[in-house]
């Protein structure tokens, strides 16, 4: 992983990064009167972690650890990682309330569901909007503080969209700032829904740089700004916006996984002894066709339709009753969110039902896991079964369906995956594609996955690892610091 900015003709070198994101890469937690760390095991946070070592820059974000204060110094910093610090943790302290209104009220009640284009899911309070314009303020206060001429300020997601334009009020021009939107951005008919859409979208134009998972995305945002602003000019080919002194590129990253980590803890021997003792506690047979799951239960995710086009398929192809087993890990997220609590139980119930319907002495057809898999373990059981279901009724890309291609050493499985999920864009050629909403549809791509030639499964599974080999994390991030190290060069010509 290079992960640098080039240093050569006067681009922004790395070091001196900012990052800013709700979560944070280190936690401190008491075990008992000892203090210990919970470190980055996947995705994004652990990606960044060894960029920011050798940027021996600064990451704000929530301090979230119940020890993480015993830590800190007078202004709330700490050298991570622990053993060796060469980068800055920065924490921001957030009490109850400012939990309840800016995280769960106006992040996960208004922006999540608006920009997953689910209007009937919007809980919106004045005081949420209060409260996230509020802590967006000392989340920009802190990384102004935290920067210095030649730094690159990098916002992470929707919990930041008024913090760039803090930001660059703060510190002018000369500042480079790049925000990534992880999750869709909707029409400019659902969008307006919100009552502060024009405030937010002046928040991310304040940006040099703005990132999402796949170009409809980027059209959908370039169209709400034409909507919304009457003095904003679009280069639709390059994907610039113009607004009186100031350029944002708009600009899609599909974003990619550890290949490298993800291969190598599949084929380790701690992933194949945690799935031959799993199948050998859940009663799966050797032979038994595996399908998999892998979600935070959330609406968007589509597990219902999933449980529900597995029963379909049970009840339309009985000769797979007793060979099929769908095993679901799911881990509850927001569950102080009365439509996270909505769908925690459907998904109970509804796997309760198939498994009422079909299920024998010797046979459960849905088996559910809800702890938490050390890394190796979930990569073995991505490597071990026959497909992954990617089931999103809406989603930004779903890293879930490129991790799983990656565990597959052997190129032996199939992904069934949503055409809604962003990640559609990159492996929907060689992905058996389906709505989740059609279940009869749905329940005959899953049975066309596990019947079809074994070649031509192979072939589709061979073409998704190149790609996702190709475009991996490391890709995917050196793709957005170069191109924010071009902006800079263009400024300072």
């Amino acid at each position: 992983m290079t992960g640098e900015l080039p240093s050569d003709g006067g681009s922004a070198p790395t070091e001196g990064l900012v990052v800013v994101s709700n979560r944070e890469p280190y936690s401190h937690s008491f075990d008992g009167d000892e203090i210990t760390v919970e470190r980055p095991v996947g995705g994004l946070t652990a990606g960044l972690d060894p960029v920011m070592r050798r940027a021996k820059g600064t990451w704000v974000a929530w301090g979230d650890g119940d020890a993480d204060r015993e830590v800190v110094d007078e202004h709330d910093r700490v050298g991570v990682p622990p053993e060796d610090p060469s980068y800055t943790l920065r924490r921001i302290w957030l009490d109850d309330d400012e939990v309840e209104e800016y995280y769960y009220g106006y992040s996960n009640q208004v922006l999540w569901p608006l920009c997953h284009s689910d209007r009937g899911r919007i809980t919106y309070e004045p005081r949420f909007w209060d409260r996230y314009r509020e802590v967006n303020r000392r989340f920009a206060e802190a990384a102004a503080a935290e920067a210095d001429p030649e730094s690159l300020i990098w916002f992470q997601d929707y919990h930041f969209g008024l913090a760039p334009r803090m930001v660059r009020r703060e510190l002018g021009d000369d500042a480079t700032l790049a925000h990534f939107w992880h999750i869709p951005w909707p029409t400019w008919d659902d969008f307006r829904v919100c009552p502060q859409s024009r405030q937010l979208m002046e928040g991310l134009l304040a940006n040099d740089l703005l990132g999402f998972h796949v170009d409809r995305f980027c059209a959908q945002f370039l169209e709400g700004v034409d909507a919304c602003f009457d003095d904003a000019a679009i280069d639709w080919n390059s994907g610039e916006v113009h607004r009186g002194d100031s350029t944002t590129l708009v600009k899609s990253f599909p974003m990619g996984v550890d290949t490298d980590r993800i291969e190598r803890l599949a084929g380790s021997d701690e992933a194949e002894a945690f799935w031959n003792e799993f199948r050998e506690e859940r009663g799966i047979a050797d032979d038994a066709v595996v399908a998999v799951g892998v979600d935070r239960l959330d609406y968007t995710k589509g597990i219902p339709e999933r449980l529900r086009a597995i029963e379909y398929f049970l009840d339309s192809h009985p000769e797979f009753r007793g060979e099929f087993v769908y095993v679901q890990k799911a881990s509850e997220s927001r569950s102080e969110i009365p439509a996270y609590q909505e769908i925690q139980k459907e998904v109970s119930e509804t796997a309760e039902r198939v498994n009422d319907r079909f299920a024998t002495d010797d046979w459960k057809p849905v088996v559910a896991i809800t702890e938490m898999l050390p890394a190796e373990s979930l990569y073995g059981l991505y490597r071990h079964s026959d497909l992954a279901l990617v089931s999103s009724v809406r989603d930004g890309m779903n890293l879930v369906a490129e991790e799983y291609v990656a565990a597959q050493l052997d190129n032996g499985g199939a992904l069934v995956l949503s055409d809604f999920a962003g990640v559609d864009d990159t492996l929907g050629d060689y992905a058996y594609t389906i709505n989740p909403y059609a279940t009869k549809e749905f329940a005959e791509t899953v049975h066309r996955a596990i019947t079809d030639d074994t070649q031509e499964r192979r072939e589709r599974m061979r073409h998704m690892r190149q790609l996702v080999t190709a475009y991996d994390l490391d890709a995917w991030m050196d793709d957005i610091f170069e191109t924010a190290a071009g902006l800079r060069d263009e400024t300072t010509e």
